[in-house]
């Protein structure tokens, strides 16, 4: 299963504004790379959930499991909202004040490890019942994403995937064919609106979480198959641009204009309660689509095909569980990653979410086949129909570049203040000189 294979290379040893405070902060207490100890296996650990909300009742019923099981460890809950979850960590480290435990995904794992913050893992997971059982695809993304050869700072729990979720109810009224297609997906999107009655084909993300459903909409579109060609990224490469500019028409046209800040919430509510066509967005939100509109309303389908006849699509980050090297209870701390990452615990946090499960035998489980979008989107990561394009998760600058730094930009392309070239031109050179200065450290 080769969902994100990127390129390896030993540790970048960039230091992150946050590192540099951190030098700082010693006289406040221990900073994040504080080398903590084993402990002694009972009383408190903290857990940090890297998606509080949406995932706080699962997490509660596996810390509850975890407990009834090890009563001498109480787990300390504290849920921080995707949108933050990056600087909360990077504060955290900064100042002192890590937790134990954190859910940490590919796409900012390269920046915690560049701060020295997470606790090798290799040797903990040869010894312990989780060894032989994860997913192979995802043990390397999140190695590879950490850009330290083959060691582990996290234990991969899920993948997920990019989905398109169409209101099948809307389309057998409108004739239309599932959107398999990007052909289909353009005419659907233009035949399911009217303005006039709110109605709308589709809804665009313009808010925060932009860039990675603008990247897979230029890639899908476009053909290509490689973020680089030599040093140089092929983000802005004319086919992406004209691919973009595509995309970027369908805002105010086949859209509501409101969604020029839409998040994923927003987003998912819409689809959820309106009468809009179509929807970008992950697996994720397939229990949500489930409640509101009952199975026989929507469909959830992999990224459409290209002209070529080819899927292609970016990809999508692994999620897992970090031991912080501050942890003054590491052996505890342990034994909750351990547990989580267990086949029960792993099956039903990623039948909660949706997701592809990292436990192997957790991946084998019935309730996968009975969530047909899962089923779909495991098959399509598996059986050689989808081309993935590999973002450099390994690049410590990498989740700012594509969230904080460029998503105002993409909100600008959507309101026609700039170009879909001078978006991707801005970006691409931000990569191009990321990309550059990682090299010079020695790494790749």
């Amino acid at each position: 299963m080769n969902i994100s294979k990127t390129q390896r290379g030993r540790a970048t040893a960039a230091v992150s504004l946050a590192a540099v405070l951190a030098l700082t902060a010693t006289a406040c207490g221990d900073d994040g790379s504080a080398s903590g100890g084993e402990g002694s296996g009972k009383g408190e650990i903290t857990f940090w959930d890297n998606n509080g909300g949406p995932r706080t009742a699962v997490w509660k019923e596996i810390i509850q499991d975890f407990e009834k099981k090890y009563p001498d460890i109480e787990v300390k809950y504290v849920p921080i909202p995707i949108a933050d979850v990056q600087s909360k960590y990077d504060t955290a480290i900064a100042g002192g004040g890590v937790p134990d435990v954190g859910g940490v995904g590919t796409a900012y794992l390269a920046n915690m490890v560049s701060q020295d913050a997470l606790e090798p893992l290799g040797d903990r997971i040869k010894d312990s019942s989780l060894n032989g059982k994860l997913v192979e695809g995802m043990v390397e993304s999140v190695k590879d994403a950490a850009g330290r050869d083959d060691e582990m700072y996290t234990v991969p729990t899920s993948a997920n995937n990019g989905a398109l979720w169409y209101r099948t109810d809307l389309f057998k009224a409108a004739g239309l064919e599932a959107p398999t297609s990007w052909a289909t997906f353009y005419e659907a999107a233009e035949k399911l609106t009217d303005a006039k009655k709110n109605k709308f084909g589709y809804t665009i993300r313009g808010g925060a979480g932009s860039i990675a459903q603008a990247l897979d909409a230029a890639y899908g579109q476009s053909g290509i198959t490689e973020f680089w060609n030599g040093d140089k990224t092929t983000l802005n490469d004319p086919k992406n641009v004209a691919a973009l500019e595509k995309y970027a028409a369908l805002y105010k046209k086949t859209t509501p204009s409101a969604d020029v800040n839409n998040d994923f919430t927003k987003m998912v509510a819409q689809f959820d309660t309106g009468t809009i066509g179509m929807l970008s967005h992950n697996l994720g939100s397939y229990q949500d689509h489930l409640k509101a509109l009952g199975k026989d309303k929507f469909a959830g389908i992999p990224n459409p095909v290209g002209d070529g006849g080819t899927r292609v699509q970016v990809s999508n980050p692994v999620d897992g569980l970090g031991l912080f090297k501050a942890s003054k209870n590491k052996t505890a701390a342990w034994k909750f990653i351990e547990f989580a990452a267990s086949h029960e615990s792993n099956s039903k946090w990623n039948e909660s979410a949706g997701a592809i499960p990292a436990n192997t035998e957790a991946a084998k489980d019935p309730w996968i086949s009975e969530a047909a979008p899962t089923e779909l989107a495991a098959k399509a990561l598996t059986d050689g129909s989808t081309k993935i394009v590999q973002l450099p998760y390994y690049l410590p600058d990498w989740n700012n570049i594509s969230k904080a730094d460029n998503e105002p930009e993409f909100q600008k392309l959507l309101l026609g203040k700039v170009t879909a070239k001078a978006f991707l031109d801005k970006m691409a050179d931000e990569l191009n000189a990321a990309q550059k200065e990682w090299k010079e450290r020695g790494n790749g």
